[in-house]
């Protein structure tokens, strides 16, 4: 929609306005003289201006609103966690030391942003129960808004989502009840397992849909990888490290040797998270095995070599 520009009115007729409301002001204080009750010294009446507050989080608090990396007080609004949903804070911690007396909130990829992002992972893995990154679950953290910063928060909260898929770039789930302890239940609906991948015209994979393991399918979350300080992978060779690290899950999840017969034998996907969750220092890979043109029907965990649909020397 394109809109009008509005007109600024002509300084000289602003000026003459101002003016008048002079002249006219001193008129009436010299024609009325000082009313009744007034001591003619206005700003001792005035209510002094109150700091600026703000809300500090709770824990355990369940919200509609969609996930924002700054917290604006107008957007808090906290529900009951058995009704509708979108996030769930895990923790609320408070900047300290050089990182409290900053003029703003920490910059991405500070010092003080990832050790808050470490905090949250580790208080998040206490409050579902078990590694998060195994299940349909993201968590990223939350900084007060510059205002409230200006105002005196220092807070910060680790706010837990449940997506419908991490590995095809899964929507927000509007769901219902809290996240604490699920990952303690048995058969966890969220636990990552197996999936019918889906390849392209060109033989890479297109999507990744889950599948039970009781069904056809042909790929197999193997858990996790911890990669060492590397850049994050952009093109073909800096993917190779990533594969090699999951190769190695692969072969303790399955029972088989990682040796080169099972490179040539098995496919293997390496997802790390996000390059923004990179940079705050998450080196976590989730891994995969794949077996392109199989129909497995059961888990590979701990079945070793005769499991395999294919032949393994």
């Amino acid at each position: 929609m394109r809109h009008r520009r509005r007109q600024a009115a002509p300084i000289r007729a602003r000026r003459g306005l101002a003016a008048a409301l002079v002249v006219a002001a001193v008129a009436l204080l010299v024609g009325c003289g000082k009313p009744a009750g007034v001591d003619a010294v206005l700003v001792d009446d005035w209510r002094p201006m109150l700091a600026p507050t703000g809300v500090t989080p709770e824990a355990g608090a369940c919200h509609i609103a969609g996930f924002s990396d700054v917290g604006f007080r107008s957007a808090y609004e906290t529900v009951d966690c058995t009704t509708a949903h979108r996030t769930e804070t895990a923790f609320v911690g408070e900047f300290e030391g050089v990182a409290a007396t900053a003029t703003a909130p920490p910059a991405k990829g500070s010092p003080a942003a990832k050790a808050a992002y470490q905090e949250c992972d580790q208080k998040t893995v206490d409050y579902v129960g078990g590694q998060w990154r195994t299940s349909r679950l993201w968590l990223g953290v939350v900084q007060p808004s510059p205002a409230a910063w200006s105002g005196g928060s220092r807070w910060y909260r680790c706010e837990l989502l449940e997506v419908s898929s991490v590995e095809d770039d899964g929507d927000l789930v509007l769901r219902t009840g809290s996240l604490r302890d699920v990952l303690k239940r048995p058969a966890p609906a969220l636990q990552l397992s197996c999936y019918a991948v889906r390849t392209n015209a060109g033989g890479g994979i297109d999507t990744m849909p889950p599948a039970s393991c009781a069904k056809p399918h042909n790929a197999e979350f193997v858990g996790l990888w911890t990669a060492p300080d590397l850049p994050y992978p952009k093109a073909g060779d800096d993917w190779e490290r990533f594969h090699d690290g999951c190769r190695t899950r692969i072969a303790t999840h399955v029972g088989v040797p990682d040796d080169a017969n099972l490179e040539f034998r098995v496919g293997v996907v390496s997802l790390p998270g996000g390059e923004d969750v990179w940079q705050a220092g998450d080196r976590y890979v989730r891994c995969y095995l794949w077996l392109d043109g199989a129909k497995l029907t059961s888990s590979l965990k701990g079945r070793g070599a005769k499991a395999l649909p294919v032949q393994y020397e």
